[in-house]
Protein backbone atom coordinates (compact mmCIF):
# COMPACT_ATOMS: atom_id res chain seq x y z
CA UNK A 1 0.00 0.00 0.00
CA UNK A 2 2.87 2.37 0.86
CA UNK A 3 4.60 1.71 -2.49
CA UNK A 4 1.34 2.42 -4.33
CA UNK A 5 0.98 5.74 -2.45
CA UNK A 6 4.58 6.79 -3.34
CA UNK A 7 4.03 5.86 -6.99
CA UNK A 8 0.84 7.96 -7.04
CA UNK A 9 2.68 10.98 -5.55
CA UNK A 10 5.47 10.63 -8.14
CA UNK A 11 2.88 10.58 -10.94
CA UNK A 12 1.22 13.71 -9.52
CA UNK A 13 4.59 15.51 -9.50
CA UNK A 14 5.19 14.56 -13.14
CA UNK A 15 1.69 15.76 -14.08
CA UNK A 16 2.34 19.05 -12.27
CA UNK A 17 5.62 19.58 -14.17
CA UNK A 18 3.98 18.74 -17.51
CA UNK A 19 0.84 20.82 -17.03
CA UNK A 20 2.26 23.67 -19.11
CA UNK A 21 3.57 21.47 -21.95
CA UNK A 22 0.31 21.53 -23.97
CA UNK A 23 -1.14 24.62 -22.37
CA UNK A 24 -1.92 28.01 -23.82
CA UNK A 25 -0.25 31.06 -22.34
CA UNK A 26 -1.44 34.51 -21.40
CA UNK A 27 0.76 37.49 -22.05
CA UNK A 28 1.92 39.83 -19.32
CA UNK A 29 3.30 43.23 -20.20
CA UNK A 30 6.67 44.37 -18.88
CA UNK A 31 8.73 47.43 -19.74
CA UNK A 32 11.96 47.30 -21.71
CA UNK A 33 14.12 50.39 -21.62
CA UNK A 34 16.71 51.05 -24.29
CA UNK A 35 19.80 52.67 -22.76
CA UNK A 36 20.97 54.03 -26.14
CA UNK A 37 17.81 55.90 -27.11
CA UNK A 38 16.19 56.21 -23.67
CA UNK A 39 12.99 54.85 -25.20
CA UNK A 40 10.74 52.56 -23.18
CA UNK A 41 8.98 49.68 -24.92
CA UNK A 42 6.30 47.36 -23.62
CA UNK A 43 7.17 43.67 -23.73
CA UNK A 44 4.74 40.83 -23.69
CA UNK A 45 6.30 37.88 -21.86
CA UNK A 46 5.18 34.31 -21.43
CA UNK A 47 3.27 33.63 -18.26
CA UNK A 48 1.80 30.22 -17.41
CA UNK A 49 -1.84 31.29 -17.40
CA UNK A 50 -4.37 30.73 -20.20
CA UNK A 51 -5.30 32.21 -23.60
CA UNK A 52 -2.82 32.80 -26.45
CA UNK A 53 0.82 31.80 -26.89
CA UNK A 54 2.91 34.72 -25.70
CA UNK A 55 5.42 36.81 -27.53
CA UNK A 56 7.67 39.84 -27.31
CA UNK A 57 6.16 42.70 -29.29
CA UNK A 58 8.18 45.64 -30.58
CA UNK A 59 6.29 48.84 -29.86
CA UNK A 60 8.29 50.66 -32.56
CA UNK A 61 7.02 48.61 -35.52
CA UNK A 62 4.62 45.96 -34.17
CA UNK A 63 6.71 42.87 -35.05
CA UNK A 64 6.26 40.00 -32.59
CA UNK A 65 8.72 37.35 -31.44
CA UNK A 66 8.38 34.16 -29.39
CA UNK A 67 11.95 34.33 -28.02
CA UNK A 68 13.61 37.17 -26.15
CA UNK A 69 16.87 36.64 -28.10
CA UNK A 70 15.05 37.17 -31.40
CA UNK A 71 13.40 40.28 -29.99
CA UNK A 72 16.77 41.65 -28.82
CA UNK A 73 18.32 41.03 -32.26
CA UNK A 74 15.35 42.79 -33.87
CA UNK A 75 15.71 45.82 -31.58
CA UNK A 76 19.15 46.45 -33.09
CA UNK A 77 17.34 47.59 -36.25
CA UNK A 78 15.87 50.47 -34.25
CA UNK A 79 18.88 51.21 -32.02
CA UNK A 80 21.46 50.90 -34.81
CA UNK A 81 23.63 48.63 -32.66
CA UNK A 82 25.99 46.42 -34.71
CA UNK A 83 28.04 44.40 -32.21
CA UNK A 84 29.60 41.89 -34.67
CA UNK A 85 32.52 43.28 -36.67
CA UNK A 86 34.53 41.76 -39.52
CA UNK A 87 38.19 41.69 -38.47
CA UNK A 88 39.31 41.97 -42.11
CA UNK A 89 37.42 45.03 -43.38
CA UNK A 90 35.77 46.53 -40.28
CA UNK A 91 32.17 46.22 -41.52
CA UNK A 92 29.72 45.64 -38.65
CA UNK A 93 26.56 43.53 -38.41
CA UNK A 94 23.56 43.10 -36.13
CA UNK A 95 23.92 39.30 -35.84
CA UNK A 96 26.47 36.52 -36.24
CA UNK A 97 24.64 34.97 -39.20
CA UNK A 98 25.11 38.13 -41.25
CA UNK A 99 28.77 38.31 -40.25
CA UNK A 100 29.31 34.66 -41.25
CA UNK A 101 27.66 35.24 -44.65
CA UNK A 102 29.81 38.35 -45.14
CA UNK A 103 33.00 36.42 -44.32
CA UNK A 104 32.45 34.29 -47.44
CA UNK A 105 33.38 37.36 -49.50
CA UNK A 106 36.85 37.31 -47.92
CA UNK A 107 37.31 33.52 -47.91
CA UNK A 108 35.92 33.04 -51.41
CA UNK A 109 33.64 30.28 -50.14
CA UNK A 110 30.66 29.68 -52.43
CA UNK A 111 28.67 26.88 -50.79
CA UNK A 112 25.56 27.27 -52.96
CA UNK A 113 26.07 25.79 -56.43
CA UNK A 114 23.73 25.78 -59.41
CA UNK A 115 23.09 22.17 -60.46
CA UNK A 116 22.49 23.20 -64.06
CA UNK A 117 25.55 25.30 -64.85
CA UNK A 118 27.86 24.86 -61.84
CA UNK A 119 28.06 28.55 -60.90
CA UNK A 120 28.66 29.08 -57.17
CA UNK A 121 27.21 31.70 -54.82
CA UNK A 122 27.98 33.13 -51.38
CA UNK A 123 24.30 33.18 -50.35
CA UNK A 124 21.33 30.90 -50.99
CA UNK A 125 19.18 33.89 -52.01
CA UNK A 126 21.59 34.71 -54.84
CA UNK A 127 21.34 31.12 -56.10
CA UNK A 128 17.53 31.37 -56.05
CA UNK A 129 17.64 34.54 -58.16
CA UNK A 130 20.16 32.92 -60.52
CA UNK A 131 17.91 29.87 -61.03
CA UNK A 132 15.35 32.16 -62.69
CA UNK A 133 17.72 32.34 -65.66
CA UNK A 134 17.21 28.61 -66.18
CA UNK A 135 13.51 28.43 -65.26
CA UNK A 136 12.43 31.67 -66.94
CA UNK A 137 10.46 32.61 -63.81
CA UNK A 138 9.64 36.32 -63.53
CA UNK A 139 7.82 36.76 -60.20
CA UNK A 140 7.81 40.57 -60.08
CA UNK A 141 5.07 42.17 -62.20
CA UNK A 142 4.44 45.84 -62.94
CA UNK A 143 0.93 46.70 -61.76
CA UNK A 144 0.57 49.37 -64.45
CA UNK A 145 1.68 47.65 -67.66
CA UNK A 146 2.03 43.97 -66.74
CA UNK A 147 5.71 43.65 -67.69
CA UNK A 148 7.42 40.99 -65.54
CA UNK A 149 10.91 40.84 -64.04
CA UNK A 150 13.21 38.25 -62.47
CA UNK A 151 14.43 40.64 -59.76
CA UNK A 152 12.61 43.23 -57.66
CA UNK A 153 15.36 45.78 -58.24
CA UNK A 154 14.62 45.60 -61.98
CA UNK A 155 10.91 46.19 -61.33
CA UNK A 156 11.77 49.17 -59.11
CA UNK A 157 13.97 50.62 -61.87
CA UNK A 158 11.21 49.99 -64.44
CA UNK A 159 8.65 51.85 -62.28
CA UNK A 160 10.51 55.10 -63.02
CA UNK A 161 8.95 54.93 -66.49
CA UNK A 162 5.48 55.26 -64.96
CA UNK A 163 6.16 57.58 -62.04
CA UNK A 164 9.11 59.88 -62.78
CA UNK A 165 9.08 63.19 -64.55
CA UNK A 166 10.26 63.07 -68.14
CA UNK A 167 13.34 65.25 -67.76
CA UNK A 168 15.01 64.46 -71.08
CA UNK A 169 13.28 65.76 -74.24
CA UNK A 170 14.56 65.22 -77.76
CA UNK A 171 14.88 68.59 -79.53
CA UNK A 172 14.42 66.99 -82.95
CA UNK A 173 11.20 65.02 -82.47
CA UNK A 174 9.84 66.03 -79.05
CA UNK A 175 9.94 62.56 -77.48
CA UNK A 176 10.68 62.70 -73.76
CA UNK A 177 12.36 60.21 -71.45
CA UNK A 178 12.67 59.71 -67.71
CA UNK A 179 15.98 57.84 -67.99
CA UNK A 180 19.11 59.50 -69.33
CA UNK A 181 20.42 56.27 -70.89
CA UNK A 182 17.25 55.80 -72.96
CA UNK A 183 17.32 59.45 -74.04
CA UNK A 184 20.94 59.16 -75.20
CA UNK A 185 20.17 55.93 -77.05
CA UNK A 186 17.23 57.65 -78.78
CA UNK A 187 19.37 60.65 -79.82
CA UNK A 188 21.64 58.27 -81.76
CA UNK A 189 18.66 57.31 -83.95
CA UNK A 190 18.69 60.86 -85.38
CA UNK A 191 22.41 60.89 -86.11
CA UNK A 192 24.57 58.82 -88.38
CA UNK A 193 26.62 57.77 -85.36
CA UNK A 194 26.64 53.97 -84.96
CA UNK A 195 28.56 53.25 -81.73
CA UNK A 196 27.93 49.50 -81.88
CA UNK A 197 29.10 47.53 -84.89
CA UNK A 198 28.40 43.91 -85.84
CA UNK A 199 31.35 41.55 -85.93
Amino acid sequence: LMALKEENEALNEIKEEDQYMNHDFKTEEKSYSCSETETTFQLQEMAPKTENISCFTCQECGNSFTHKGSFNRHMRIHTGERPYTCHQCGKSFTNTGSLNRHMRIHTGERPFTCRQCGKGFHQHGNLKVHMRIHTGEKPFACQQCGKRFKRKVNLDYHMIIHTAERLYTCEQCGMSFSQKEKYEYHIQSHTTEKPYTCR
